[in-house]
């Protein structure tokens, strides 16, 4: 039977760590689970051939804002995960808690199946090492940051994180897209979903595009989980109005010093980091490829640079920025960045020049501005329930789109375990029970919650 034709479990719209997890769940448990993905299922080579079309394709990878900041996002199987730096920064419990959501249990599920650690001193890169020792003498809290990254199969001085790793040592949501494969789930690649499939306010399934044609797909659940872009572009083409606006995108710049036995360039990102929790910026050193840098050179004139890549250390400057904007109905990004937002950038640049001073690096210049992790699009709290479920019953979404507060981190933790929890959520519906997952307060509750995990 062609997987189009028969009616499944639960349809999920997206590949990336919330979608993945979900999948991955459920067919644990024997659930049908069909998954869409837009993007393509090749092989990671690890190469820029490869990476660049998935990653920087204008207008579908590639989104420029009205200010002219560049916003990438992977489009496929894995999404973005395939390209991010792997850093395993705390999901924000006491928040989501705040909006009835607790991940206390999720939480420890993904550090029990997923490597969380800071890296070995033997694969720290020298650009690193020395923001880090740098940023200490100068009394800073700086420290090595957790990464998703099996440290066993992982060799030094590689430079392809940015472009997927080929070794399988940075973990990916591709990880878990393999294990719901294996365990039955089927998946369709090059499939772009138009909209959810609605019968008396109820969600049926996903239209979507494939082989230059409509196609439609049936499913007792139906997840979306297509990123804080894609997610809202689907649910407006299905009539949920609202979603796509007010939204946090985490801006981004660098600031480039040349140091003596600096090192060769080549590293994993992020390695070490400072993270100013209460002004919202965080700093970490940020190893890129070569042809990243002279892209990023490029872009700001700086043309005598553009050859200059051993001995020079980048610092990342990332920020918390405030909810504002709106993706338009054809998916491009309108979002100004607001005052504070530009002051806290150059708080961090002052930062990152000061401790790059500190290891006697010269010719020091910035980037130009990027963003990543757009997020809080359809919020918890305004389009979701607790539950993440939209005012559709059936219909939930899961990924970064659902943070309802701006959270200025990598959301990839968060999302994981918002994804376990859901797929509990869903599972236990499917057994016919009433699964209490808001925040817990009373021993009855308590006792309640406990009954459903054991049935689980």
């Amino acid at each position: 039977m062609d997987p189009k034709d028969k009616e499944y479990d639960a349809v999920i719209a997206g590949s990336g760590p919330g979608g993945a997890t979900v999948a991955r769940e459920m067919s644990q448990k024997g659930k049908n689970v069909l998954i869409l993905e837009w993007g393509g299922n090749d092989p990671v080579k690890g190469t820029p051939v490869q990476a660049f079309p998935q990653v920087f394709m204008p207008g579908k990878s590639l989104l420029i804002t009205g200010q002219f900041l560049g916003m990438v996002r992977g489009i496929t199987t894995g999404g973005s995960s395939l390209f991010y730096c792997a850093t395993a920064f705390d999901p924000p419990v006491a928040m989501l808690k705040a909006y009835g959501v607790d991940i206390t249990e999720e939480v420890k599920e993904v550090r029990a199946d997923l490597p969380i650690n800071p890296l070995s001193d033997e694969l720290m890169s020298p650009a690193g090492t020395r923001f880090m020792e740098s940023a200490l003498d100068l009394g800073y809290d700086a420290r090595k940051l957790n990464k998703f990254i099996y440290q066993e199969k992982c060799k030094k001085d590689c430079d392809r994180c940015s472009y997927g790793c080929p070794e399988g040592a940075k973990w990916t949501a591709r990880k878990f897209v393999e294990e719901a494969v294996a365990n039955g789930a089927k998946m369709i690649n090059h499939a772009k979903v138009d909209k959810v499939l609605v019968e008396n306010d109820k969600a049926v399934g996903l239209q979507y595009r494939h082989g230059g044609m409509h196609h439609k797909v049936y499913a007792s659940r139906v997840i979306v989980a297509a990123g804080g872009i894609g997610s809202p572009q689907i649910l407006r083409n299905t009539g949920i109005d609202g979603v796509g606006r007010d939204f946090f995108f985490d801006p981004l710049c660098f600031v480039y010093g040349t140091v003596k036995n600096g090192g060769s360039g080549k590293g994993i990102q992020m390695c070490a980091g400072i993270h100013f929790a209460e002004e919202g910026i965080v700093m970490t050193d940020f190893n890129m490829t070569r042809m990243l840098k002279a892209l990023f050179d490029l872009e700001v004139f700086r043309f005598g640079q553009v050859f200059n890549y051993n001995n020079v250390v980048p610092i990342m400057i990332k920020v918390r920025d405030g909810l504002g904007g709106h993706i338009t109905d054809a998916g491009w990004v309108w979002k100004p960045l607001k005052a504070l937002d530009k002051h806290k950038l150059q708080t961090g640049k002052k930062h990152a020049r000061r401790i790059l001073k500190n290891m006697g690096a010269t010719d020091l210049y910035n980037s130009w501005l990027l963003a990543a992790h757009p997020g809080g699009t359809v919020k918890i709290g305004e389009h979701l329930d607790p539950q993440l479920q939209t005012r559709i019953e059936n219909l939930y979404v899961c990924d970064c789109s659902v943070i309802p507060e701006e959270l200025g981190l990598p959301p990839t933790f968060t999302i994981l375990s918002l994804g376990k929890r859901l797929a509990k959520h869903l599972m236990a519906m499917d057994e016919g029970y009433t699964c209490l997952l808001y925040t817990s307060p009373s021993p009855r509750d308590h006792l309640l919650h406990l009954v459903c995990r054991l049935l689980l």
